[in-house]
């Protein structure tokens, strides 16, 4: 499966990513060799930068990590295609417009039958590529565009809607997503492929570290966030990327960040 990756700090910083060394952690590169993505936001909008083949020996990406681009949210995918070729068009994350500003999505799992379900229809918004991602993204701006026809919605209002969404979404299969708005990251834990070749959660794990301008930054196994003063931030991984006490989502929870800090966490009751 995928590998998933975001970050929210309290500041913009400097994220550098080794998306291939990312790919090794988690389980071997040899399996995400498909295609690989970033997303820096920036005021709104969204730097987003993807291939549609290995991250290793990419001259795109030891271009991007020679750029000291800053960001408070970032969101990373890497690709081992279960829908649609290795193609660009299929290579996430995806992003979008809704409500003036730009929407990034990137989802690990398989979702299948989800182009034929009427519980998940797009009109204005159409996948350009192949994918069951692709198409969740779009049937989720379908739904949450209500609620921004008057402005940027409540944190409380945008959680209700993806509750909701992920909820059925997890009835087609492991449905693992990051999803921002420019303002916010929710990540969706669901269930993913073990080391064993088993499906079963955790889905995503989550991790919140402070750091100043005297430390290295977080260190961390692929990534490496630049030190700041007085630095928070909160980071979202398929899996754990450092000898930390990370800690998995439950199956179904879906957790908000915003300025480096897990500001809300959402479990059905349900699945509690």
């Amino acid at each position: 499966m995928c590998e998933l990756f975001g970050m929210s700090a309290r500041s913009p910083t400097t994220v550098l990513l080794s998306l291939d060394e990312l790919a090794r952690h988690g389980g071997g590169s040899g399996p995400h060799r498909d295609g690989w993505g970033v997303a820096f936001t920036q005021e709104g909008d969204a730097l987003v930068v993807r291939e549609p083949g290995a991250a290793n020996d990419s001259a795109c990406l030891a271009f991007l990590q020679h750029q000291e681009i800053r960001s408070p949210l970032v969101m990373a995918h890497i690709r081992r295609a279960t829908q649609g070729r290795p193609l660009l068009r299929n290579t996430q994350p995806f992003v979008r417009e809704l409500g003036g500003v730009v929407h990034v999505f990137a989802h690990n799992g398989l979702l299948r039958g989800i182009e034929v379900d009427p519980r998940f229809p797009t009109r204005r918004f159409l996948r350009v590529g192949d994918t069951d991602s692709e198409h969740a993204f779009c049937a989720l701006l379908e739904r949450i565009a209500p609620a921004w026809a008057g402005g940027v919605p409540s944190v409380d209002a945008r959680l209700e809607v993806l509750a909701a969404f992920a909820e059925e979404l997890r009835g087609l299969g492991p449905a693992n997503f990051l999803y921002s708005d420019g303002d916010t990251l929710f990540a969706h834990g669901h269930r993913r492929t073990s080391v064993t070749g088993e499906i079963c959660p955790p889905g995503l794990y989550v991790l919140c570290r402070s750091c100043t301008a005297s430390s290295d930054g977080v260190p961390l196994t692929g990534v490496s966030i630049g030190p700041e003063e007085d630095q928070q931030v909160a980071l979202i991984a398929s899996v754990p990327l450092s000898n930390e006490r990370w800690e998995p989502l439950l199956e179904g929870e879906i957790v908000v960040l915003r300025e480096g800090r897990v500001v809300h966490r959402h479990v059905m009751e349900t699945e509690r």
